[in-house]
């Protein structure tokens, strides 16, 4: 049996973490599946860890580039002798861009759909078929799941897909025993930021809740291995998911801007 683990986003920020700190953690892998636009910064976090790595640089805001990983898989499975066991997939490919809804330009509003849903969904879907009992997916959603979000209505949406698609694959996926668990970071210390804040800045209070994106990792990975459905880092974000589930949207939203 050939174990890899697959991570999209993996050029950088929590892919590149994932990579790094599972690395430390399991030694029955075989091959890490780096994949991302930014070839030279996964040759860099490759160098980094022990396990041996494939490089994929691909653009999963194009559709062919998604197949394009459905059929290394396939080709990979008709060259190995023995069977392939997906035993992670991390999705954490996506970006936001901050601005009111109808000033964002269309590439970006397309892009945001393509990347953060439609690539997601095809990928997990088609390599549910090469996981095997005890098999994990974590899906990046965001704490902006919890609620709309205006001057980040675009974003916020695609992740509340992320986060609801991940909660009904984890009962449906349960007879298999395959565990999905969405990870819900708030605000954190990732280059995420260089590109939603092109045309718009953050509210000035977001800047006290920035999280050490390693320290997320570390939990998202302690909730995938004790099956947890989602995973919150820090009491800020906790606390935020509570409220938000007591107190109709529209009261809050009222407050929002």
């Amino acid at each position: 049996m050939k174990n890899i683990i697959i991570i999209t986003g993996a050029s950088s920020g929590f892919g590149q973490l994932f990579a790094m700190e599972l690395d430390g953690l399991f030694t029955s892998i075989d091959e890490y599946w780096l994949i991302a636009r930014k070839t030279d910064q996964m040759l860099e976090t490759s160098k980094a860890i022990k396990t041996p790595c494939r490089i994929l640089s691909l653009d999963l805001s194009v559709r062919s580039n998604v197949k394009e990983i459905i059929k290394a898989v396939e080709r990979y499975s008709y060259d190995c002798e023995d069977d392939v066991n997906i035993k992670m997939l991390i999705n954490c490919a996506g970006y936001g861009k901050l601005g009111d809804f109808a000033t964002i330009d269309e590439e970006y509003t397309s892009g945001m759909i393509d990347v953060n849903i439609s690539a997601l969904t095809c990928i997990t879907r088609d390599l549910i078929p090469y996981m095997r009992k005890n098999s994990r997916i974590i899906n990046i959603a965001s704490a902006a799941a919890f609620l709309p979000q205006p001057g980040f209505a675009e974003y916020a949406a695609t992740k509340s897909y992320v986060l609801s698609l991940s909660r009904a694959l984890n009962v449906e996926l349960r007879h298999k025993k395959i565990y999905v668990t969405a990870v819900c970071p708030g605000p954190a210390k990732t280059n995420f930021f260089n590109i939603a804040e092109e045309n718009a800045s953050s509210p000035w209070y977001k800047k006290f809740f920035f999280a050490d994106p390693k320290k997320v990792v570390d939990k998202a990975i302690k909730d995938c291995m004790r099956k947890k459905e989602v995973s919150v880092y820090s009491i800020s974000m906790n606390l935020l998911r509570f409220f938000t589930k007591i107190i109709p949207h529209r009261i809050i939203l009222k407050f929002y801007r």
